[in-house]
């Protein structure tokens, strides 16, 4: 049962929580909702534009991905990109089609049906309830209309049923799940035998030839990275730490001072409105003022807002709060911030906005400024880091500046003593190195500026979590290439040298191993020289990759008998044995399980399914 429980947990069950992720998870919602114009068009799908942001966005997300592989530690330049890049957009074609099929095939909802299903959104709720104020911000921060919303919405939801409708008819039986199961939770009883190849080894002779047709065949073994003999020089706040001065009290004066204005800046107030909206007056600004100027008017000859709120107001939600919002500045535009630092707890002429019409009542909340001596050690820690800060930036554009204009390194270690020019050959993009791995340094050693030709002095780049600042200069530049035969030829007779060195053991231990195919293991056992160490029950996570394709590939053996195979290793011939084959019995798992298991595979093919039909349409489809 522990394998069930651990199955997503390892690298299958990663690989297929991509395929369950929805489009707005895939792309993000902003993929669906930018704009662009025709010169950020990567594709026309039927008539229908794929942007290059929604690209982008897909990218990133692959990318994102892939840098969480333990075998790029997060190096995004050791990332195939041209590959990405064709993935996702493949990806969003398919993507695309399969909309434009679900919208043909009449699975979208209506105008209505999206207004409904946005107003039940938690996003646009208060207190419970639909709030209009916030569903407006949400549209004014993303760049939407709100019919540009429900369109994409409709799109999303079209594609989903579709892709729901044809998961559905992805219909296993026990045996599919029996054969899943069995593909990742069988265990082998193990036991292996090791023979040392050296002996062999010394026996064997490689000709010249022999040696010329292996690297004939295998040229691409042995291609050698793109590489580069680079000096740098790295410049950290440490070494300028004595050239910042003190701090002064007019310093520290002047920081309270700031910190005072930064605390009536952050003013908070409660704020009251009376909505008078467009949306009730046929968007018509005209008539809505008019009804805003009257109940004003009301207000000034003696109707209290509360009131003037109960019986005017046309914000559903903050008039059954006596007209009370959650203000946030910028919210409602720049009129509206105007007209509640004028309140002074009075009520304002009417306000106009997107949404209508306004009547703003606000107050200042009641503020708590510290003390100049409470704040000292504070803002002088701040005004001496900032001062640091100012003179590393200085510095650093002072010397960026000289470093480019002089196409030199040492004008750095002029400017700072404690700076040094230090030197690294053949850097590769595998290389690791305490600086030049950086990302953003590779990107400057193997950009095509520097394939083309280029060896100038690079401008500054920051690298390390203390904002270290290094410049780089490729003295030369070596293309990724297949290396000479002289250069590889010790590498080519050891290769060969050991592969007649397993086939002369393997064939020492032909007599032996077909005795395990012919006879019961013990019998086999007593006429063999191998000495097998009985590694125990193993599932395919728990041994090498080499061993697991032996193991794991072999027949269950009959009773009494092993299955038995070889595989070179570190060299070693190693001999894997089967005893036994372990499968866990669906019949004897828990029926939450096995309906857990058997929608795990129903998903699987449910995805398979529509990969399939995604290409059939991409075969129907104009694209262009």
């Amino acid at each position: 049962m522990e394998a069930f429980r651990t199955l997503i947990r390892g690298w299958f069950g990663k690989l297929l929580l991509i395929l369950f992720l929805t489009p707005f998870a895939f792309i993000g919602i902003e993929g669906y909702f930018s704009g662009g114009s025709k010169a950020d068009v990567v594709k026309v799908v039927n008539g229908q534009e794929i942007s290059k942001k929604e690209l982008e966005n897909r990218v990133k997300l692959y990318n994102s991905q892939l840098l969480k592989d333990n075998k790029v530690n997060g190096d995004e330049t050791l990332l195939n990109q041209p590959f990405i890049e064709n993935l996702a957009l493949e990806d969003l074609i398919s993507l695309t089609l399969l909309t434009q099929q679900a919208i043909n095939l009449g699975l979208g909802l209506s105008d209505a049906q999206i207004s409904q299903m946005l107003a039940q959104q938690p996003t646009f709720q208060e207190n419970g309830k639909f709030s209009q104020a916030r569903f407006e911000q949400y549209l004014r921060g993303n760049g939407l209309s709100k019919q540009a919303l429900i369109n994409d919405l409709r799109k999303d939801h079209a594609y989903n049923m579709l892709a729901a409708g044809i998961a559905q008819n992805a219909l296993v039986n026990n045996i599919d799940v029996q054969q899943f199961l069995n593909l990742q939770t069988e265990k082998r009883d193990l036991f292996l035998a090791k023979v040392q190849l050296d002996d062999y080894k010394q026996k064997v002779k490689v000709s010249a030839q022999e040696v010329q047709d292996y690297y004939n065949k295998h040229q691409a073994q042995y291609k050698q990275a793109a590489r580069v003999d680079v000096d740098y020089v790295v410049v950290q706040p440490a070494m300028l730490a004595a050239q910042v001065t003190p701090v002064t009290e007019q310093e520290l004066q002047q920081a309270y001072q700031q910190y005072v204005a930064e605390a009536k800046k952050n003013q908070q107030y409660d704020v009251k409105q009376l909505l008078i909206s467009l949306d009730q007056h046929d968007n018509d600004p005209a008539k809505a003022k008019k009804v805003a100027d009257e109940v004003y008017a009301k207000i000034q000859a003696g109707l209290s807002f509360a009131e003037a709120v109960k019986q005017y107001s046309e914000d559903s939600l903050s008039k059954t709060e006596g007209g009370k919002i959650n203000y946030t500045a910028g919210a409602f535009g720049a009129a509206f911030d105007q007209a509640v630092l004028s309140s002074q707890d009075k009520v304002t002429a009417p306000v106009k906005t997107d949404y209508g019409y306004h009547l703003i009542v606000a107050k200042a909340q009641a503020s708590q400024v510290a003390s100049f001596e409470a704040e000292k050690a504070r803002l002088s820690a701040e005004v001496q880091q900032t001062k640091s800060d100012n003179l590393f930036r200085d510095t650093v554009n002072k010397l960026n500046e000289l470093v480019v204009d002089n196409d030199a390194l040492d004008v750095v270690t002029q400017q700072v003593k404690a700076a040094r020019i230090d030197t690294v050959k053949d850097f590769t993009l595998f290389t690791q190195h305490p600086v030049l791995s950086d990302p953003a340094v590779k990107v400057k050693l193997f950009n095509e500026d520097v394939v083309n030709g280029d060896r100038n002095a690079s401008s500054n780049i920051q690298v390390g979590p203390q904002g270290d600042i290094v410049w780089v200069k490729v003295r030369q530049y070596y293309p990724s290439k297949v290396q000479d035969l002289a250069q590889v030829k010790a590498k080519v007779q050891a290769k060969l040298i050991e592969k007649k060195a397993y086939e002369a053991a393997k064939k020492d231990l032909q007599q032996s191993l077909a005795a395990f195919k012919s006879q019961p293991a013990q019998q086999a056992l007593a006429t063999s020289k191998l000495n097998f160490e009985h590694i125990g029950i193993r599932n395919r996570g728990q041994v090498t990759l080499e061993v697991q394709r032996v193991a794991f590939s072999l027949p269950q053996p009959a009773a009494g008998k092993w299955s038995v195979d070889t595989v070179a290793l570190d060299n070693d011939l190693i001999v894997v044995a089967v005893a036994d084959v372990q499968k866990d019995d669906i019949n004897k798992l828990p029926a939450e399980v096995l309906k857990q298991q058997k929608a795990f595979y129903e998903g699987l093919r449910g995805q398979q399914l529509l990969n399939d039909y995604a290409e059939y349409l991409k075969s129907k489809a104009k694209i262009k």
